[in-house]
């Protein structure tokens, strides 16, 4: 039996998504999945999945968003990556910005209105919550990371020295390169990036596919500890890679390329 793990990020109306075989590193795909589903159900049938969106929604929002939003920007402090506060589920599936808006407000204390980022990542909060819903058993493969928490671990624990956008950005992709090698992953998995998927998604659902492995070895790490609960029972929880990231998965050949960047 093979060990396939997986990484997904949002991207232009899909999904960056990345799989690696655990048991024989030499076997990966990088590719744009459509929805969520399509990777979990791929040949791989990957057995736990990093993903960059919230996963556990509050039915009532207190004090900034749910409790792993607060912990996250507890933990990332002033610097230049950003956590939304994700509003109510009601608001989360409304039809339009100004409804959003008003649920968001009404169901929440004190109240407030998801900001114009927020509202457009809420496509795919729906697609994962109402994916949770209808196939509940996903809920022991499918796991909410944050990668610049991710790599913010893998570079043990400070922040990096340049963003993955603006004038820095082809450093910062550089530098996040290098941390997944360290981390172990395949250089040809990180340079894999596919068509129609940014080189910051590409590398953000590699981060998740880190936090996978560390979530099928009993290392990764919850924040908050515990978790929370929403009334469905999904955790609320950002899943960290363990430190150290553990032994390598492939030999680390890499001269800190910098591969393909441009969009």
């Amino acid at each position: 039996m093979t060990r396939w793990i997986g990484g997904l990020d949002g991207c232009r109306g899909a999904w960056a998504g990345v799989l690696l075989d655990l048991d024989d590193p030499a076997r990966y795909r990088a590719a744009r999945f459509d929805q969520v589903a399509d990777l979990l159900d791929a040949p791989e049938a990957p057995l736990r999945v990093g993903i960059d969106i919230p996963i556990g929604l509050d039915t009532h929002v207190v004090a900034g968003g749910r409790i792993a939003d607060r912990a996250a920007r507890a933990m990332l402090g002033s610097g230049r990556a950003s956590v939304f506060p994700v509003p109510a589920r009601c608001a989360v599936y409304a039809a339009t910005y100004a409804e959003a808006k008003a649920l968001s407000r009404s169901n929440s204390t004190p109240p407030f209105a998801p900001s114009i980022q927020c509202w457009n990542i809420l496509p795919y909060i729906r697609e994962v919550d109402a994916l949770l819903d209808r196939r509940p058993e996903l809920g022991i493969r499918l796991h909410e990371v944050h990668p610049e928490i991710a790599f913010r671990r893998l570079n043990g624990g400070r922040g990096l020295s340049a963003g993955k956008k603006g004038p820095g950005r082809q450093q910062g992709l550089a530098e996040r390169r290098a941390l997944l090698a360290i981390a172990g992953l395949p250089e040809g998995l990180i340079a894999a990036r596919p068509p129609g998927v940014g080189a910051d998604d590409h590398l953000d659902a590699l981060a998740g596919l880190v936090v996978a492995r560390d979530l099928l070895d009993n290392r990764a790490i919850p924040l908050p500890d515990p978790p929370g609960r929403d009334d469905r029972d999904l955790p609320i929880v950002i899943w960290m890679p363990a430190v150290p990231t553990g032994t390598p998965l492939a030999p680390l050949d890499f001269p800190g390329k910098a591969g393909k960047d441009s969009e």
